[in-house]
Protein backbone atom coordinates (compact mmCIF):
# COMPACT_ATOMS: atom_id res chain seq x y z
CA UNK A 1 0.00 0.00 0.00
CA UNK A 2 1.44 3.36 -0.99
CA UNK A 3 0.64 6.60 0.83
CA UNK A 4 -1.74 9.01 -0.89
CA UNK A 5 -0.73 12.61 -1.61
CA UNK A 6 -1.09 14.68 1.54
CA UNK A 7 -0.71 18.30 2.59
CA UNK A 8 1.95 18.44 5.32
CA UNK A 9 2.27 20.80 8.22
CA UNK A 10 5.72 22.35 7.84
CA UNK A 11 7.68 23.14 10.99
CA UNK A 12 10.99 24.77 11.88
CA UNK A 13 12.69 25.77 15.10
CA UNK A 14 15.66 27.62 16.61
CA UNK A 15 18.23 26.34 19.07
CA UNK A 16 17.02 26.84 22.64
CA UNK A 17 17.69 25.48 26.16
CA UNK A 18 16.01 22.14 26.90
CA UNK A 19 15.14 20.87 30.36
CA UNK A 20 16.48 21.84 33.77
CA UNK A 21 20.11 21.58 32.68
CA UNK A 22 19.51 23.85 29.70
CA UNK A 23 21.02 21.52 27.11
CA UNK A 24 21.07 23.09 23.66
CA UNK A 25 18.43 21.63 21.37
CA UNK A 26 16.23 22.57 18.42
CA UNK A 27 13.74 19.76 19.04
CA UNK A 28 10.83 22.16 19.62
CA UNK A 29 9.49 22.89 16.14
CA UNK A 30 6.64 25.24 15.27
CA UNK A 31 4.64 25.85 12.08
CA UNK A 32 6.26 28.41 9.81
CA UNK A 33 4.74 30.47 7.00
CA UNK A 34 5.16 29.64 3.31
CA UNK A 35 7.01 29.78 1.04
CA UNK A 36 9.31 27.06 2.38
CA UNK A 37 12.74 27.06 0.79
CA UNK A 38 14.38 23.65 0.84
CA UNK A 39 18.14 23.53 0.43
CA UNK A 40 20.61 20.67 0.38
CA UNK A 41 20.64 20.44 4.18
CA UNK A 42 17.01 21.25 4.89
CA UNK A 43 14.52 24.03 5.43
CA UNK A 44 15.65 27.63 5.43
CA UNK A 45 15.28 28.99 8.96
CA UNK A 46 15.51 25.61 10.67
CA UNK A 47 18.33 24.76 13.09
CA UNK A 48 20.05 21.75 14.66
CA UNK A 49 22.04 22.12 17.87
CA UNK A 50 24.27 19.06 17.56
CA UNK A 51 25.35 18.77 13.95
CA UNK A 52 27.31 15.60 14.67
CA UNK A 53 24.09 13.63 15.18
CA UNK A 54 21.39 15.85 13.68
CA UNK A 55 21.00 17.51 10.32
CA UNK A 56 23.31 17.29 7.34
CA UNK A 57 22.63 16.04 3.81
CA UNK A 58 21.29 12.62 4.88
CA UNK A 59 19.05 14.10 7.58
CA UNK A 60 17.90 17.24 5.81
CA UNK A 61 14.23 16.96 6.84
CA UNK A 62 12.56 14.87 9.52
CA UNK A 63 9.04 13.50 8.93
CA UNK A 64 6.85 12.19 11.75
CA UNK A 65 3.38 10.66 11.60
CA UNK A 66 0.86 12.71 13.55
CA UNK A 67 -1.32 9.66 14.22
CA UNK A 68 1.39 8.43 16.59
CA UNK A 69 0.59 11.30 18.94
CA UNK A 70 -2.62 9.64 20.13
CA UNK A 71 -0.74 6.43 20.90
CA UNK A 72 1.87 8.34 22.88
CA UNK A 73 -0.77 10.25 24.83
CA UNK A 74 -2.29 6.92 25.92
CA UNK A 75 1.08 5.49 26.89
CA UNK A 76 2.77 8.36 28.71
CA UNK A 77 -0.20 10.46 29.71
CA UNK A 78 -1.54 13.77 28.48
CA UNK A 79 1.89 15.36 28.16
CA UNK A 80 1.87 19.06 27.39
CA UNK A 81 4.42 18.49 24.67
CA UNK A 82 1.91 16.35 22.75
CA UNK A 83 -0.63 19.12 22.33
CA UNK A 84 0.56 20.00 18.83
CA UNK A 85 2.80 18.68 16.07
CA UNK A 86 6.49 19.44 16.38
CA UNK A 87 7.10 17.65 19.67
CA UNK A 88 9.48 15.13 18.11
CA UNK A 89 11.51 17.72 16.25
CA UNK A 90 9.81 16.94 12.96
CA UNK A 91 9.84 19.28 9.97
CA UNK A 92 6.95 17.55 8.22
CA UNK A 93 3.84 16.33 10.01
CA UNK A 94 1.16 14.32 8.22
CA UNK A 95 -1.60 11.80 8.71
CA UNK A 96 -1.58 8.78 6.41
CA UNK A 97 2.19 8.36 6.00
CA UNK A 98 3.77 5.99 8.53
CA UNK A 99 6.62 3.52 8.90
CA UNK A 100 4.17 0.86 7.70
CA UNK A 101 3.70 2.37 4.21
CA UNK A 102 6.88 4.39 3.58
CA UNK A 103 9.98 2.67 2.18
CA UNK A 104 13.69 3.37 2.21
CA UNK A 105 14.50 5.13 -1.07
CA UNK A 106 11.00 6.52 -1.68
CA UNK A 107 11.24 9.62 -3.86
CA UNK A 108 8.82 12.38 -2.92
CA UNK A 109 7.92 15.66 -4.61
CA UNK A 110 7.11 18.68 -2.43
CA UNK A 111 6.63 21.82 -4.44
CA UNK A 112 9.63 22.10 -6.74
CA UNK A 113 11.87 20.14 -4.32
CA UNK A 114 12.56 16.43 -4.75
CA UNK A 115 13.22 14.41 -1.59
CA UNK A 116 14.28 10.82 -0.92
CA UNK A 117 13.82 8.74 2.23
CA UNK A 118 17.37 8.12 3.42
CA UNK A 119 17.04 6.46 6.84
CA UNK A 120 14.90 6.11 9.93
CA UNK A 121 15.50 8.05 13.11
CA UNK A 122 17.67 6.73 15.91
CA UNK A 123 16.05 8.30 18.98
CA UNK A 124 18.30 9.91 21.58
CA UNK A 125 18.04 10.80 25.27
CA UNK A 126 16.87 14.36 24.57
CA UNK A 127 13.42 12.87 23.98
CA UNK A 128 13.49 11.77 27.63
CA UNK A 129 14.00 15.38 28.67
CA UNK A 130 11.48 16.73 26.20
CA UNK A 131 8.69 14.45 27.45
CA UNK A 132 9.71 14.25 31.13
CA UNK A 133 9.84 10.48 30.65
CA UNK A 134 13.17 8.83 31.53
CA UNK A 135 12.86 6.06 28.95
CA UNK A 136 11.04 7.88 26.15
CA UNK A 137 13.83 7.32 23.60
CA UNK A 138 13.84 3.60 24.39
CA UNK A 139 10.06 3.50 23.97
CA UNK A 140 10.30 5.23 20.59
CA UNK A 141 12.90 2.71 19.47
CA UNK A 142 10.97 -0.32 20.78
CA UNK A 143 7.68 0.70 19.15
CA UNK A 144 9.22 1.62 15.80
CA UNK A 145 7.36 4.93 15.86
CA UNK A 146 10.57 6.73 15.03
CA UNK A 147 9.84 8.86 11.97
CA UNK A 148 12.31 9.13 9.11
CA UNK A 149 14.68 11.45 7.29
CA UNK A 150 14.96 12.74 3.74
CA UNK A 151 17.93 13.72 1.67
CA UNK A 152 17.31 16.46 -0.91
CA UNK A 153 17.76 15.31 -4.51
CA UNK A 154 16.64 18.64 -5.97
CA UNK A 155 16.45 21.87 -4.00
CA UNK A 156 13.33 23.94 -4.43
CA UNK A 157 10.44 25.87 -2.91
CA UNK A 158 7.09 24.65 -1.58
CA UNK A 159 4.03 26.87 -1.30
CA UNK A 160 0.96 26.74 0.90
CA UNK A 161 -1.32 23.99 -0.42
CA UNK A 162 1.45 21.94 -2.07
CA UNK A 163 1.16 18.22 -1.45
CA UNK A 164 3.72 15.60 -0.63
CA UNK A 165 3.52 13.10 -3.50
CA UNK A 166 5.26 9.78 -3.85
CA UNK A 167 6.72 9.75 -7.36
CA UNK A 168 8.95 6.65 -7.33
CA UNK A 169 9.53 3.59 -5.13
CA UNK A 170 12.78 1.82 -6.05
CA UNK A 171 12.76 -0.46 -2.95
CA UNK A 172 9.16 -1.62 -2.43
CA UNK A 173 10.23 -4.48 -0.14
CA UNK A 174 12.06 -2.17 2.28
CA UNK A 175 9.34 -0.63 4.41
CA UNK A 176 10.74 1.42 7.26
CA UNK A 177 9.14 -0.93 9.76
CA UNK A 178 11.21 -3.76 8.26
CA UNK A 179 14.36 -1.71 8.71
CA UNK A 180 13.46 -0.89 12.32
CA UNK A 181 12.74 -4.53 13.10
CA UNK A 182 16.13 -5.50 11.71
CA UNK A 183 17.95 -2.80 13.66
CA UNK A 184 16.30 -3.27 17.04
CA UNK A 185 14.57 -6.67 17.27
CA UNK A 186 15.90 -9.24 14.80
CA UNK A 187 19.32 -7.76 15.41
CA UNK A 188 21.47 -10.62 14.12
CA UNK A 189 19.48 -11.61 11.05
CA UNK A 190 22.53 -12.04 8.85
CA UNK A 191 20.57 -12.34 5.62
CA UNK A 192 18.68 -9.15 6.41
CA UNK A 193 21.83 -7.29 7.47
CA UNK A 194 23.59 -8.34 4.27
CA UNK A 195 20.72 -6.98 2.21
CA UNK A 196 20.63 -3.80 4.29
CA UNK A 197 24.35 -3.21 3.78
CA UNK A 198 23.84 -3.39 0.02
CA UNK A 199 20.96 -0.88 -0.18
CA UNK A 200 22.30 2.03 -2.27
CA UNK A 201 19.43 4.34 -1.24
CA UNK A 202 20.12 3.85 2.49
CA UNK A 203 22.35 6.38 4.23
CA UNK A 204 25.98 5.27 4.27
CA UNK A 205 26.29 5.26 8.07
CA UNK A 206 23.40 2.78 8.35
CA UNK A 207 24.93 0.52 5.71
CA UNK A 208 28.19 0.69 7.66
CA UNK A 209 26.32 -0.24 10.86
CA UNK A 210 25.01 -3.39 9.17
CA UNK A 211 28.50 -4.30 7.98
CA UNK A 212 29.98 -3.83 11.45
CA UNK A 213 27.40 -6.18 12.97
CA UNK A 214 28.12 -8.78 10.33
CA UNK A 215 31.87 -8.52 10.91
CA UNK A 216 31.79 -8.43 14.72
CA UNK A 217 28.80 -10.67 15.39
CA UNK A 218 27.76 -8.15 18.04
CA UNK A 219 25.06 -5.49 18.40
CA UNK A 220 26.26 -1.98 19.26
CA UNK A 221 25.61 -0.53 22.72
CA UNK A 222 22.59 1.78 22.61
CA UNK A 223 22.60 2.97 26.25
CA UNK A 224 24.50 6.24 25.85
CA UNK A 225 22.27 7.31 22.95
CA UNK A 226 19.05 6.30 24.69
CA UNK A 227 19.75 7.41 28.26
CA UNK A 228 22.62 9.88 28.15
CA UNK A 229 25.89 9.93 30.01
CA UNK A 230 25.66 8.83 33.64
CA UNK A 231 21.96 7.95 33.63
CA UNK A 232 20.91 5.42 36.27
CA UNK A 233 18.83 3.70 33.62
CA UNK A 234 22.06 2.73 31.86
CA UNK A 235 22.59 0.26 34.70
CA UNK A 236 19.13 -1.30 34.39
Amino acid sequence: MTPAPVRPLVLTGPIAPLGEDGASSAIDKRPGPAPWRIGATGLEGDAQADRKYHGGPEKALHHYAFEHYADWAKEIGDAQALEAAGAFGENLSTTGWTEANVCVGDIVRFGSALLQVSQGRQPCFKLNIRFHCPDMAARVQKTGRTGWYYRVLETGVAEEGDLLRLVDRPRPHWLLERLTRLLYRDTMDREGLTAMAALPELAQNWRDLARRRLESGKVEDWDRRLFGEGSALRQR
